[in-house]
Parts: C-alpha cells; sequence; structure tokens
C-alpha cells in the first residue's frame, strides 16, 4: 500500500470510532434490536421512538482534526480551498470506497439496507452537525468547493436534501490513495505533449507574475508562430504549478463536453495545476468559464482571434503569446535532440525558415529521429525538414493541391537574371526573422511578416517549376490554389474562400503558388455597374490582405499586365520569365531527355534547338512523347521520335509544320 494509501486509513480509523458511538447511540434506543427484518419496514415502536428521540447529531472523534499537513488529505483542502467540515464530509463520503465495512454501517445507520452510502443528513450527524444546521448544509450546496470543483457529487437531486446520496468520484479516491493517472474519460481532450522545460519568454514572464499575484482568468492571444499551451505552461512552471492542456476544439464536438468539464476543474485541483484550454477560435468557451468560476485554479484561454466580453462577466487579464526568436528556438532543437544529429548539421540553421512553436519544435525533432532510426544512421537536414513539415496542419490541404517536390536548383535551365531573383526570394524566406524580427524592418501598421513574389511569362517558361525548385531549397511542401475552390460567382463568397486559404496559410510552413493569379488578382477598374463596384472592392480586400499574410506566396501569372498595379508595391521579388533563347533551349533538349533515357545517335539536338523555338515546358512534353514513341517500338529514342513529338506539339499549339523549319526532317512531322 503506498503511504497515501496508509494515511488515509488512519483518518478512517478516527471516523470508525464516531460509527461505533453511533451504532452503539442506534442500539440504545432502538425499541426492537432483534427484529430480523429491521431495515426493511418500519414498526409502530420505531415510529413512536423517531417522534419521542430528537435527531443529534452523532458525539465521538474530532471533527477538526485535519491530519498529516504533508498528506494529500491536507495538500488537497489547502489547494481546493476546503474547511475542516469539508474534509470530514469528504472522508465519510469515500469510507464505503476504502473500506467495504462501511456499506453497512452506512445501511444500519440510515435504517434502509439499500442505502449503503453516507446520505446528506447521515453525514452531517457524524460530522457533528445537526440537519437542521444552515452551516452545515451549505457545505454541500451547487456552490459550495467541494462540489464545485467535483470532488463530491450529491446524488438524486429528486429526494429531499438529507436523504441525497454522496459520491465521491473514483478519480478522486484514486488520488488520495496516491494514484497520479488522469481521469482515463479525459484520454481524448488533455495535451500529450511533455509541457516541461519550456523556454521562458517576455510573455510567458508576465503571465507568470500575473498568476503569482493571483489572476485567475488569462486570455493570450496567439501570434502566428507561438503557442499558447507552451506560454502557459512555461508560467505555470515558473509558479511551481503542472499544467492541463485541453484542446477546447475536440472538447466542443463531445456530447459529453459539461461533465469533461466538471472533470477538467476535478482533475486541476486533485495535481494543483493550472489550466490552458484552447483554441478557442470559433467557439463560445462560456460552459468553460462558467466551470471555473469560483474556483481556485488559474485558467488560460487561448486562440488566435481577441477576446469577446460577451463570454464572460469576469474580465480576464488579456495578453500576447509571441512566436519563438531565432536563438530560442535553435535553444529548443539542441535540448530536443539531445546530440542526436549528425556531426556537420545545424539543427537551428537547418529550419531557421520554419514557424515553429516550442511543442511543434519538440514533436518535430522526435519525428525527424524516428525517420533517422529506420534509416539507421542520425539525424541529417533532410530528416530535420521531413519533422518540421509534418506539423503542417491538414486544413490546408482541403483548398490547395499540395505537391512534395522533387525537383531541385541543378534541373532548372534559366537565365542567369532569372536564377538570381529566384534565389533572392528564397534568401528573403530564408532570412525574415532576422531582417523583420530581430531587425525590425517593417514595424508598425498591422504589417504581416509574408514574402511574396510574382512570376511572370509565358506558358511554359518554368515558373511553376520554378516555385517547386524554391519549396525543395527551402524544405517545404508546395500548395497550388485551385482556381475553382476560391472563384464564387456570388458576392463576397470568393473574399471569404480566400480568407479561409490565407487563414490556413499562415499556419502552414509551405509555399503558397496562385497559378493563373491574373483571374483574381487582376486590374480595378471604373465603376459603371454594382459589378464593377463588387469586382474592385474583391480586389482592395485582396491588397489588405496580402499585406498582412505571414507566409511565403508566389503569384504565376502569363498575362502581368492585367495584373493591379498596386500589387507590385506589395510584392518582394518580381521575376520575369523569358523564352528561352537556342543556347538555353538546348540545354533544355539535353536535360529533358536525361542520362537515363536510351538514345540513337542521330539526334540532333543542335537542330533541335535552332529549328524550334519552344518554351521549357513544350520541350518538357515533346521529349516525354518521344520517349513513349520509342518505348512502344522498342528502341532508343531517334530523331525521327523527336521531330514526330515536335509535330504533335505544335499541333496542340495551333502551329503549322512548315518546311523551312523541320528540313529534312519533313517526313517524321507528317506522321
Amino acid at each position: 500500500m503506498t503511504v497515501a494509501g496508509r494515511a488515509l486509513l488512519q483518518r478512517l480509523i478516527a471516523l470508525e470510532q464516531r460509527i461505533r458511538a453511533a451504532v452503539a447511540a442506534r442500539r440504545a434506543t432502538d425499541p426492537n434490536p432483534d427484529d430480523p427484518f429491521r431495515g426493511l419496514y418500519l414498526s409502530d415502536a420505531a415510529v413512536d421512538e423517531l417522534l419521542e428521540t430528537p435527531r443529534d447529531p452523532y458525539q465521538g472523534g474530532d471533527p477538526d482534526d485535519t491530519g498529516d499537513p504533508a498528506s494529500r488529505l491536507a495538500l488537497l483542502a489547502k489547494g481546493a480551498g476546503l474547511s475542516a467540515l469539508d474534509v470530514d464530509l469528504l472522508l465519510v463520503a469515500l469510507a464505503p470506497d476504502v473500506d467495504s465495512r462501511f456499506e453497512q454501517f452506512y445501511g444500519y445507520l440510515n435504517d434502509d439496507v439499500t442505502r449503503r452510502r453516507a446520505t446528506a443528513g447521515l453525514a452531517l450527524r457524524l460530522c457533528g452537525y445537526t440537519e437542521a444546521d444552515a452551516t452545515g448544509r451549505a457545505r454541500l450546496d451547487a456552490g459550495a468547493p467541494l462540489v464545485r470543483t467535483g470532488l463530491l457529487n450529491v446524488d438524486e437531486p429528486d429526494r429531499p436534501f438529507l436523504s441525497r446520496t454522496l459520491r465521491v468520484p473514483d478519480r478522486t479516491v484514486a488520488h488520495l490513495l496516491g494514484d497520479d493517472r488522469a481521469d482515463p474519460d479525459l484520454a481524448g481532450v488533455l495535451a500529450g505533449d511533455d509541457l516541461t522545460r519550456l523556454p521562458s519568454t517576455p510573455d510567458s514572464e508576465r503571465l507568470a507574475r500575473a498568476v503569482a499575484t493571483g489572476v485567475n482568468l488569462v486570455y493570450l492571444r496567439e501570434r502566428t508562430g507561438a503557442s499558447g499551451l507552451a506560454c502557459a505552461a512555461a508560467a505555470f512552471e515558473a509558479n511551481g504549478l503542472s499544467v492541463l492542456g485541453v484542446d477546447a476544439e475536440r472538447l466542443a464536438t463531445l456530447s459529453e463536453a459539461p461533465q469533461l468539464i466538471r472533470a477538467v476543474v476535478r482533475e486541476a485541483v486533485l495535481r494543483g495545476a493550472g489550466v490552458a484550454c484552447g483554441p478557442v477560435d470559433g467557439l463560445v468557451p462560456t460552459s468553460i468559464l462558467e466551470a471555473f468560476a469560483g474556483v481556485p485554479v488559474p485558467l488560460v484561454l487561448y486562440g488566435t482571434s481577441g477576446w469577446d466580453p460577451r463570454w464572460s462577466q469576469r474580465p480576464p487579464l488579456q495578453s500576447d503569446a509571441m512566436p519563438l526568436t531565432a536563438v530560442q528556438r535553435a535553444d529548443m532543437w539542441r535540448d530536443a535532440l539531445h546530440g542526436r544529429t549528425a556531426p556537420h548539421v545545424d539543427a537551428a540553421a537547418a529550419t531557421a525558415h520554419f514557424v515553429l512553436g516550442a511543442l511543434a519544435v519538440r514533436r518535430a525533432a522526435d519525428a525527424a529521429d524516428i525517420a533517422a532510426r529506420v534509416e539507421d544512421t542520425t539525424v541529417d537536414i533532410d530528416h530535420l525538414r521531413y519533422g518540421a513539415r509534418g506539423q503542417n496542419a491538414a486544413g490546408l490541404e482541403r483548398l490547395a493541391r499540395r505537391i512534395e517536390p522533387t525537383v531541385d536548383w541543378a534541373d532548372l535551365v534559366l537565365p542567369e537574371n532569372v536564377l538570381a531573383g529566384l534565389k533572392e526570394l528564397a534568401a528573403r524566406a530564408r532570412h525574415r526573422d532576422t531582417v523583420l524580427g530581430e531587425w525590425r524592418m517593417r514595424p508598425g501598421g498591422g504589417r504581416g511578416r509574408g514574402v511574396t513574389g510574382l512570376f511572370a511569362g509565358d506558358s511554359g517558361t518554368g515558373k511553376t517549376m520554378s516555385a517547386e525548385v524554391i519549396a525543395t531549397g527551402l524544405g517545404l511542401d508546395l500548395y497550388t490554389v485551385n482556381l475553382a475552390t476560391v472563384v464564387d460567382k456570388y458576392i463576397g463568397e470568393t473574399e471569404k474562400n480566400l480568407e479561409r486559404i490565407f487563414t490556413e496559410a499562415a499556419g502552414v510552413n509551405g509555399v503558397l503558388l496562385f497559378d493563373e493569379a491574373d483571374a483574381i488578382f487582376g486590374k480595378r477598374s471604373e465603376v459603371r455597374d454594382a459589378h464593377d463596384r463588387y469586382a474592385n472592392v474583391e480586389s482592395a480586400y485582396l491588397l489588405q490582405r496580402m499585406e498582412t499574410f505571414d507566409g511565403l506566396a508566389i503569384l504565376a501569372t502569363n498575362l502581368r499586365a492585367n495584373l493591379d498595379e498596386a500589387f507590385t508595391r506589395r510584392l518582394d521579388v518580381v521575376v520575369d520569365f523569358p523564352v528561352p533563347d537556342e543556347s538555353l533551349r538546348q540545354r533544355l533538349w539535353e536535360t529533358c531527355l536525361g542520362p537515363r533515357v536510351p538514345r540513337a545517335s542521330d539526334v540532333d539536338l543542335g537542330f533541335l534547338a535552332n529549328n524550334f523555338e519552344l518554351a521549357g515546358g513544350h520541350i518538357r512534353s515533346a521529349a516525354v512523347t518521344s520517349a513513349y514513341l520509342a518505348a512502344e517500338a522498342a528502341r532508343p529514342v531517334g530523331m525521327a521520335d523527336v521531330i514526330g513529338a515536335v509535330a504533335r506539339e505544335y499541333r496542340k499549339l495551333g502551329r503549322m509544320c512548315l518546311e523551312r523549319e523541320f528540313g529534312p526532317y519533313m517526313e517524321y512531322a507528317a506522321v
């Protein structure tokens, strides 16, 4: 038996002495003590005895004895604000759950063998109070500490107050016996993260000071990349409290939410913990706030939106949860990985452009370690980025197509000035924490910390592939926005769809690509009718929303002239993709056919580059078609296959196959 269990049994020994005194008093006045049907009916003599004898409290024992001040019962009494009478009532109610003899005792004292738990009246009398004592009765009403904290249930509300049964939840009994496992009913709503040794930040230090001064209600507004749960946990730990992290979104979906909220209150009281509950975005946490009102447990709610005064008449302390600095994230990575990285790998540098909170860093490090152990190696950069990408929420995938990048910088065939623009965009994404955060180069005005670029050029010039290469270089996923899920014919719906995309993308470490961006980022026009006015409202909304965006977005368009000029000022990098010249076309043919495709000796890449003015996308398509033609004929790719593929590409483009372009290979173009 645990030390806590032995201490509790010692308290029950004192209660047993009171029970003995109560049984003796009952026998002394029992008109028929040998009745074999005792407790099943009331005889005339028993009724007469009830009429003649007042219902006095039982004597015996000291109801004010609180026992060892270091015991779990004493610590619980202090943390929950219980009086000595509350402790005695709790002991009376839990006795049958610890010692089964008390079931028989209570059946006898209740004069009803079917009622084997203490009733409110019996408990009051065992504690030395009369049944009509207002002070004693008040300790069992709904607002009393015992009941409000969920440590004690008063069942059977339809019965008269004194005959209502007192019952102690199993979790309370288990805790007093030394069991620290959480209530199994809460398994689905409690955070499973390790919430200890989290970094202290200015916002967590402010929260810690508030908790230390007795502030019991706080609302944290999470900034992008911040964790309200981590902030609250660090503040509670600074005050010597553990933390219960509650998933408010999960809780809101459950039909038994009211009972679970009550169980959360009880668990926090038993552990001496603070509660961090969120995110509450889109929810009305009134029931949570009501359950914690009057309970001596600090409650921190968090979410990305502001506090709504209609939620509660009790004003909270409102504060911000800010993202970790680069130095703090570096320390978190080192602490989470415990030297499991390869010698040449700097985890902080490899993931500097990932916006991750403290808990996300820990989860990412664990995921990276698992991936490395599967490959029987140490953690390298690819493992780190794999773990970091795994922390992305799945909400954006319902609004955009997720692409895992498979190409890198070596696969790009572009002019040097274009490559320089792409590398500048990647550098902005990689170092924005330093420039925009530490150096504060974008202060005020509600501006976001996002990076946006425009890729403009004809179809097939490499815009989408370049976005994929940037994602590869940064170790991010690429999300291509499907315009079919965005544009809506009904007024205001397009803006709502875009808002959902931007909101989801802000919490995702990825590259957001708007292909054919001119369809939604078009120029504002002169207002001639209602349609023009609402179209301009849509463009104006996008202008504002792009400024507050915190992620990495790329707009790709074939028609740069159709974009509103106001977007240009808000773009960080503009890259124009030209149609490739002859030298680039030859490199494109070489790259697209690749080293693994068997190639006949008659393939003349110089002729192809010189005679056919095709963009990279069309060259790629022709190369793939030629490979299929050769595979069908079971031979290496020959000039006939390539010319035939080019001719097919010309027809798709609506271009004529002219002899001056195809020259001696004209016969293959007719196939």
